[in-house]
């Protein structure tokens, strides 16, 4: 079983603004543009990649050659995913990394997203699904990565995120007023997720009144970028963090996107305040690369290297380790059911009995709601009923859920929005099948999937729970 192939490109010169102006349209200077691409020599106007696009980015009709307006892009790759004649291309870094691989100054981190391991078998013959965790990071440090894993990271962003959305029931909800929650009065309800940089972008060039909604949490790899080069890089691996070079790898090319954000210098800020490095340093990004997950494929056949030809079992490193509450969230629901988790565990004082909330996910619904009963504990155990809702791909019903927030705030506390169909399953940097599977088979089921055999094994910790087969959302 052979994937299709994706033509990718170099970044070009001025790809990121360099010599305009601060700000150029919908981008900052720095932030990356024309991630992706149509090659009007190979396309033939089909409109497919028109039809699959969230944002309506793409120009162009039947017969015609299509373009891509690169200010209303969120480059999330749907349109590369859809198009049946490649004649979509998307920026890419595999030099850049290969390159810092081979440089002996460079301690090369490689920081992988839960939804990788359910699709990179497929780039080396695999099927849609096939499992390949310990395999990948074992072809990740023959590679000459050390790995630090996304899953921890999204343990930290859900409960940093839980407990902001906690915060902001207690004060607008309940009505509570005290130092601790009384900065939610500028962030009110419904609360957003803020973990998908598709959706991000878009709600910044096209919903901007949800701003003040979205969570301040950092994605998981963002987060992960700046604990790297600092908790990381001081306790861990005792390097400097200058010599620190992160590279993300996920199933999404907005992650390109995302990682070229200039506010993205936290662990640069931070060891600059703390002495670490000279006030003087040249400013590093959080995030130095972002792969897909065709992009590490890549990377590894060009080093002769095949994942699946790896050991089965992996020694699992200080930087490797997870409770699991963020495995599912690659798939659409995962980051609401794990955040739902923490709230419940925040207001009812006690853990759920079944970690599974089954009525937030639904991987082939556009749009689910749901109630969630919670007891509050500070209130003698009064029933709280917490509403939410999950958009699954931005394309079809997010227009329709900012409507009706809009016309009423209080139709749900809580909303996820993915903007790929399935969630990260089915990003744009996940391999592509040819017509012939992807018509007769549901790819973003199979990866989605929990364990070989479909069985969930969960172990209990404080606010959290592993997958102890099947991990990867």
């Amino acid at each position: 079983m052979s994937t299709m192939d994706v033509v990718t490109f170099r970044p070009p010169q001025g790809c990121r603004g360099e010599d305009g102006p601060a700000f150029q349209g919908n981008f900052r200077k720095g932030e990356l543009r024309g991630i992706i691409h149509i090659n009007k020599d190979n396309c033939v106007g089909c409109d497919t990649c028109r039809k699959f696009c969230p944002v309506d980015a793409i120009s162009g009709g039947l017969g015609a050659i299509h373009k891509i307006r690169d200010d209303a892009c969120v480059s999330c790759g749907q349109c590369l995913s859809a198009c049946p004649f490649g004649a979509i291309e998307q920026m890419s870094f595999v030099d850049d990394v290969i390159a810092a691989l081979k440089d002996p100054k460079k301690f090369v981190v490689a920081h992988p997203s839960p939804a990788v391991r359910v699709a990179l078998a497929e780039e080396f013959g695999g099927k849609p699904g096939d499992l390949c965790t310990d395999q990948m990071l074992n072809a990740l440090e023959k590679a000459g990565f050390t790995v630090y894993d996304v899953n921890q990271t999204a343990d930290q962003t859900i409960l940093e995120e839980g407990t902001e959305f906690i915060k902001k029931v207690r004060y607008w909800c309940l009505g509570e007023r005290s130092p601790e929650v009384n900065m939610m009065a500028h962030h009110p309800l419904p609360h957003f997720t803020s973990c998908c940089p598709g959706w991000v972008r878009n709600m910044e060039i096209n919903f901007a009144s949800a701003i003040p909604h979205v969570s301040t949490t950092k994605s998981p790899i963002q987060m992960g970028g700046a604990l790297g080069k600092t908790w990381a890089a001081k306790h861990v691996w005792n390097k400097d963090p200058r010599d620190v070079c992160i590279v993300s790898i996920t199933p999404c090319t907005a992650k390109i996107f995302e990682a070229s954000r200039p506010e993205f210098i936290d662990a640069w800020k931070w060891n600059v305040e703390h002495n670490v490095i000279p006030k003087d340093s040249p400013v590093f990004p959080d995030i130095d690369y972002s792969l897909t997950t065709r992009d590490i494929a890549e990377v590894f056949r060009r080093l002769g290297i095949d994942p699946l030809k790896m050991p089965t079992t992996h020694e699992v490193k200080p930087t490797e380790k997870y409770t699991g509450a963020g495995t599912i969230f690659g798939c659409s629901g995962g980051v609401m059911e794990a955040a739902l988790r923490t709230a419940y565990a925040l207001l009812a004082g006690e853990e759920l009995k079944n970690p599974d909330i089954i009525s937030v996910r639904g991987l082939n619904n556009s749009l689910v709601e749901a109630t969630v009963p919670i007891p509050l504990k500070a209130q003698g155990g009064k029933i709280f009923e917490l509403r939410v809702a999950v958009v699954n791909g931005a394309l079809q019903d997010l227009k329709n859920v900012m409507k009706i927030i809009n016309e009423d705030k209080d139709r749900w506390h809580f909303i996820e929005v993915m903007n790929c169909p399935g969630g990260c399953v089915n990003g744009g940097g996940q391999p592509i099948q040819h017509a012939n599977v992807r018509n007769f088979t549901d790819i973003k089921a199979l990866r989605a999937a929990l364990g070989p055999a479909g069985k969930q094994i969960w172990t209990v910790f404080k606010v959290g729970y592993k997958l102890e087969e099947g991990a990867h959302g």
